[in-house]
Parts: C-alpha cells; structure tokens; sequence
C-alpha cells in the first residue's frame, strides 16, 4: 500500500497546524473523515484520492480522470516503479499509481501537444501529473533536470482552463498561476516553456524579473495575464505598488525553494504567498530539504503529498563521473588549460568551469581568452543583457566555454553538457552537488572533474561522503585532510517507497517562535 509516510515525514506532520480543519491522531496531523477519506489500504482497483473544492466554491482543484489503462495497474507494479526510480512516496492517502505513456496523462490534447517529440513522460512527470490533477499539494524533491518544469506546468495550465467558464471578467485579466523563481536564468528559461505551451492554448504568459525596467512588465499587467515566472523581489515590488493583484492566483508553484530561501528571499516568498488566493493549490520543488524548506512547507502547504526522487540526504548524481584531484593552489591555472586539453579536445563540445567569485570569473574569462579559448563568463555583477547573451552563445553552442560563479550553478537547464570543471571548490557541498548536476541531465552521463586545495580541507570529509555514496573514487590524498564525516542514520522510510507508520508511537514535537522572519 502506499497510504503511509516514514518517520521523518510523521515527525514533519507532527507540528502544530494553522489549520483548524486537522487533528491529531497518535502525533501524526490527518485530516478529518469529513474532508477526506478513510486512510485504508487502497486496492489496485480504488480511485485515486480527489482533493475537495476549497470552501468559497470559486474554483475546482481536481480534474484528474485517470486513463483506464492505468487503473490496471497493479500495486505491484507502481512498487516496482517507485523502486526502479528510487522515488518516495509519503503523506495522507498517496495512492496514485504512475502513467507509464503520455496519453495516460488525462490532460486535454492541446495541454499536452508540447510533449509531441517526447517518448514517454519522466519518473517526476509520471507520479506528479496525477497528484497535482487530482488538486492535491505538492512537495517534491528532485533533481534540476528531471523534467520538472513540466511535470508543474501542464496541470497548472489544466487548473487554469478548467477554471475559466467560473471567472468572470476582471478576474480574467488577473493572473491565475504563479511560478516563483530565484533567479532571473531559471525563470526565463521556466517562461520560455511555459509560453511555448500558454500560446497553443489561447493563453497569456509573462516573464517578471529585476534588473530590467518596469514599464514593460506594468503594461503586459494591464493587458492580461494568465500565467506570470517571476523572480521574488520584482514581483513584490509590483504587487506592493498597485501593479499587479495576485489575489486570483489559485495555482501557486515555488521552484527551487531551497535556493529561493538560500539567497536571502524568504521574507518576499512568504508576503507574495499571503497575498496569494487563500486557498490556493501549492506545489513546491526543491533539490534538497533542509530545516528553513521544511518550516515554509509546514506553515502554507495543506495536507501535501511529498514524491522525493533519491534520499532526503544531500546526493549527486550517480551518473556523473566525478574526479577529484588535490593540487596546489599555484598550480590551477596551468592544470585548467590541461584539462581542456583532454576534455575540450573538439572545441565545440558544452563545458561548465564554476569559479567561486565574480572578480575570479573576470580573471579566468580573460586568461584563456588570452590563451587562445573561445569563452565567456556569467556572474551577478554582469547586466541582464550580457548574462542573457552569454547563456545564449553557449546554449546554441558559438561559444562553448562558460566560466560561471554559483549563480548559474543552480537553475539553468542546458542540455548537452559534457562536463563540469571545479577551478575552484564551492563553499558549501551542497553547490558541490548542484554544480557537477549541470551535467549528466536526462539519463545521459557526464563527467565533473574538481581540482581541490589545502584551502577547501574543511570540506573534505563531506566531499569524501558524496564520493563514496555514489561509488566514485576517492583518492588518498583527499583523505589525509580527515575522516569523511558521520553518515546520519537511515530513518525507516529510506530503502522503503511507501511505509506504514505506528500510530501509537508519539512523534517528535518540533516548536518554532510566532516571528519567524528575519
């Protein structure tokens, strides 16, 4: 069955809820008979659960009609999956089973024409598109690359076409689907998608981001918009001026919300939520997990269903072939020229070379350029334009070198990169982890190679731990920094897809302060 949540998710429900509508059973937080279901075992034969229209009856949630074909599906089967995926499942009454083809989808064939070269759905698309139809929150934790852009979008354009007859007029001109981004790379590259498929639904798609003056962007506003990507700052600063109402948006979607909280915007994500239709359906995306994610799950989701793609532990990519190689610090420069060497031996081939500061991105931008490579740099102390040309240069591959900080280490989806080079080591492991993940994206493989120094030591036993849970080799040099660090231990949902959860047993209580912006 797949109706239990592990330990760490009971633990995680266990909070006090805002919501009045929920109650405590055994320190786990359900919901009431009367607002869901019995919590039983589901058959291969039940239906999946539907979320309730929110109370005002102003708009539906659930739209899902599942495809006969994957009403079939056996419980075995959805297991079997979820295990060949290494995916997750937990929350209140998960039993959704996979789509294994995309006219599984029960999204409309418009909705779904800009899917038409794609095979088949990916894992995420997969086991999101029947949560997010059926009107449910959503917390998954995946890769960036895992097709999650999609997997997001195609319901919340389904949300907003099912919902239109119900609008009436001025509501019509407000938008009605929100995709919160942290920076301005990944919410123009999430619009690109997004009105590729908003245009061949009649549909209205706007781009808002800082660095770029506002005219433009207040009188697309007062045009009409259906859907609005827009990064934290400028979106508040519109919203607080008058600009833009967001009061109609019932189809919120925070992407990256690590990141989002990581580069200081959690004060924005929570004003822009709270201004948000108050019984709006929110999914959330995230690559990891950490406590400050959690909190704002915790305080705005309802009732979320979580589908997590890996371990709820920090983990890379295991199709990625990562070298590290322990130099001295005088040495980088000549070490990196050797390594296009080998790796850019074509001269066309994607390669992504993260430095870790904008001065240092300028320095080895213009030191290879000087030694004879085609190359360009991308940092947060460049405009908008120059940012937006550099990406394009190496997207359509005329200049195939990028030298980036960790501004691009996290949102920019460009497919085809061979190979991440680490000039210099991030300060945290986490961007270790999200910067090698530019590559080795949609089932291919990649390579990262890392030169490290005596200066990154601290970071060596966390470096070691990602090298051995990915089975790569650690070279003895890297161990004479320390011992790998601690590994936590396994909560009983990890190995399991789905797990039954003892009721009796009092999870932990976990309180935070009333005021917890900073």
């Amino acid at each position: 069955c797949f109706e239990g949540v592990g330990r760490e998710l009971a633990e995680f429900y266990s909070i006090k809820p805002r919501s009045d509508l929920r109650e405590e059973v055994g320190g786990l937080t359900s919901f009431s008979s009367s607002s869901s279901p019995s919590s039983s075992s589901s058959s291969s034969s039940s239906s999946p659960y539907q979320q309730p229209d929110p109370p005002s009856k102003e708009f539906k949630k659930a739209f899902y009609e599942e495809n006969e074909k994957t009403k079939l599906r056996t419980s075995q089967q959805t297991a079997k999956f979820l295990e060949s995926n290494n995916i997750t499942l937990s929350g209140n009454h998960c039993s959704y089973r996979h789509i294994e083809k995309l006219s599984e989808s029960g999204m409309s064939d418009k909705v779904m024409a800009i899917t038409s070269s794609f095979e088949k759905p990916t894992p995420i698309q997969s086991q999101c598109w029947p949560v997010l139809l059926s009107g449910r929150d959503l917390i998954a934790i995946a890769e960036t690359g895992s097709g999650k852009t999609l997997a997001f979008s195609l319901p919340g354009l389904t949300h907003i076409i099912n919902n239109n007859n119900q609008t009436n007029k001025k509501q019509k001109k407000q938008p009605k689907m929100l995709v919160l981004s942290p920076t301005r790379e990944l919410a123009t590259q999430s619009a690109a998608v997004l009105s590729e498929a908003c245009e061949k639904n009649g549909l209205r798609c706007l781009c808002v981001y800082g660095g770029v003056p506002k005219d433009q962007q207040r009188a697309a506003i007062r045009a009409g918009v259906d859907v609005i990507v827009a990064t934290p700052g400028r979106l508040r600063d519109l919203n607080q001026e008058g600009a833009l109402s967001l009061s109609g948006v019932t189809y919120l979607t925070l992407d990256e919300a690590d990141r989002m909280l990581d580069e200081g915007f959690e004060k924005e994500v929570r004003d822009i939520i709270s201004h948000c239709h108050k019984e709006r359906q929110i999914t959330m995306f995230s690559a990891t997990w950490p406590e400050s994610v959690e909190k704002l799950a915790h305080q705005f989701l309802s009732d979320p269903v979580q589908v997590m793609v890996g371990d709820l532990e920090l983990a890379a990519n295991k199709r990625i072939t990562q070298v590290v190689e322990v130099v001295d610090p005088k040495d980088k420069n000549f070490l990196l020229l050797k390594l296009l060497s080998k790796y850019h031996k074509s001269r066309k081939n994607r390669v992504l070379i993260f430095v870790l500061y904008k001065k240092e991105a300028d320095r080895v931008e213009k030191y290879l350029y000087n030694k004879g490579w085609n190359c360009v740099s991308i940092h947060g102390d460049k405009n908008q334009r120059d940012r937006t040309a550099a990406v394009n240069s190496f997207i359509d591959g005329s200049v195939p070198l990028l030298v980036a900080t960790d501004v691009a280490a996290r949102g920019l989806d460009i497919p085809g990169v061979e190979v991440v080079l680490n000039y210099s080591f991030p300060l945290t492991i986490e961007d270790y982890v999200h910067r090698i993940g530019r590559t080795g994206r949609a089932g291919k493989t990649g390579v990262s190679h890392t030169l490290f120094t005596q200066f990154d030591k601290l970071r060596g036993g966390e470096l070691v731990e990602v090298l051995k849970q990915t089975n790569q080799e650690v070279p003895p040099e890297l161990l004479k920094f320390g011992p790998s660090i601690k590994k936590k231990k396994e909560h009983a949902m990890y190995g399991a897809w789905t797990k039954d959860v003892d009721m009796t047993k009092k999870a932990t209580k976990i309180t935070f302060d009333d005021d917890d912006d900073e």
